[in-house]
């Protein structure tokens, strides 16, 4: 048997135990995947003195990432700190010290990709990054082994299990929002702090790394258009359902005739189609491509394990050189790619319009009127008896044919200026498969 690869483990939370504990306790299933063992050589952590539970000599960990970076025995680092610094500073560091680099870090790549595989490259080394998006499910390695005969033409996933663990017990129990909140921190899925699950920062920086790969083009996620799932109620999980659909928070990059269109938000998907039937922490993804089709991708996109699993696949790559010939050309910028151009304002589908319309005559024909004017035609529309006295709001709710996104978000804004209605209105594209 080969000499043994000795890596050094940076972070020491959650994943970095579940990284040791694979590792460790399935030694020999991956000795044999990567033809020689893999041992932990050094842990660096906040808190040495903590009890993990791991089968892990306590001479062996320390708070100084020294040990590993100075370490010319160790060639893998696998850097599981989240954030943006200190984890810039280490994987720098790292690099410069000639370590190849495993993380699961998607802010970081989101934030500084470019920068830091432009150094691994001078450096002659690689970074592997499968548990920064997605989880357990290796869309980073289908994007850039299994589909690289393909033009990527669209992706379009659930990639944050918080959000979508939120919306599909909305939708189960008919608990509101706050309540569901509240259950998915009591069981783990949500942190104490929620924001960057909820408001799209997650999906957001997760759709800049999958836009970077398949698209060859690098976006700041920052300025990709977002709107979270705190407006989502009751009544619009309702209503949706009436329609045949559920509401799914997605993430979604498109090529359209002059470049590329990209936004995360909520939208109506067509029930008993696969990302409206992903449910609970889990995520999926679709993607097109021009030769093979649509494809689908669904499993647990977050939690110890499943993102210990991907962590140790791509160190099992890294030590057997299959990640070496990979980032030759992972993320390389193609000069003939798509532009960039967020927001998709004339990627043409159908839209979900709900209205508190004003409880009077001519309103409905004021509201078709100003939908007209702005070229979009109406596939159907539910207005049920007003709640309580006469003369209060009516939901009014519209599905409109194919049409830009440019006109319903002017013809939305024609209609919340008038004084046919009372608050703002509600639009939402619809996703039929």
């Amino acid at each position: 048997m080969s000499e043994p690869v000795r890596v050094g483990i940076v972070g020491l939370g959650t994943v970095g135990s579940g990284v040791v504990r694979l590792l460790v306790d399935s030694a020999d299933h991956i000795t044999r995947h990567a033809g020689r063992p893999i041992v932990v050589e050094r842990a660096v952590c906040r808190d040495v003195d903590r009890d993990r539970g791991l089968r892990l000599d306590a001479g062996r960990i320390s708070t100084d990432i020294g040990t590993i970076s100075r370490d010319p025995a160790i060639s893998v680092a696998v850097l599981l700190v989240g954030g943006l610094e200190p984890a810039r500073s280490m994987m720098v560091e790292l690099l410069e010290s000639g370590k190849d680099v495993v993380t699961a870090n998607k802010a970081l790549l989101a934030e500084h990709g470019p920068e830091l595989f432009a150094l691994a490259r001078r450096r002659g080394r690689s970074i592997a990054f499968e548990a920064a998006v997605a989880g357990g499910i290796p869309i980073v390695a289908a994007i850039g082994e299994c589909l690289a005969a393909n033009r990527i033409e669209s992706i379009r996933g659930i990639l944050n299990g918080t959000s979508n663990f939120i919306l599909s017990k909305m939708e189960e129990d008919g608990a509101d929002y706050g309540e569901t909140l509240a259950l998915a921190q009591r069981k783990g899925y949500a942190e104490a702090d929620p924001a960057m699950d909820v408001d799209g920062t997650d999906a957001t920086q997760k759709l800049a790394i999958l836009a970077h790969l398949a698209f060859g083009v690098w976006v700041p996620w920052a300025e990709i258009p977002r709107t979270g799932i705190e407006g989502v109620d009751q009544s619009l999980i309702a209503q949706a359902a009436e329609l045949g659909y559920r509401v799914r928070l997605v993430a979604r990059a498109t090529r359209t005739s002059d470049g590329l269109a990209m936004r995360v938000a909520p939208a109506l998907v067509k029930a008993g189609t696969p990302l409206a039937e992903t449910r609970g922490a889990y995520n999926a993804v679709s993607i097109v491509g021009d030769a093979v089709g649509r494809m689908f991708f669904h499993g647990l996109g977050a939690g110890q394990m499943p993102t210990a699993s991907a962590v140790v696949a791509d160190i099992i790559d890294t030590v057997v050189g299959r990640t070496a010939i990979t980032f030759r050309t992972t993320g390389v910028l193609d000069a003939e790619g798509p532009a960039a151009r967020l927001g998709g304002g004339d990627l043409q589908e159908r839209h979900f319009l709900r209205v508190a319309a004003s409880d009077r005559p001519g309103v409905l024909s004021r509201i078709t009127g100003i939908l007209g004017e702005h070229r979009i035609s109406i596939a159907s529309m539910i207005q049920h008896e007003p709640p309580g006295s006469s003369g209060a709001a009516v939901p009014l709710v519209i599905m409109t044919h194919a049409c830009s996104a440019a006109a319903i978000a002017k013809a939305v804004a024609h209609i919340d200026a008038s004084d046919v209605v009372a608050g703002t209105s509600v639009c939402l594209s619809v996703l039929e498969e």
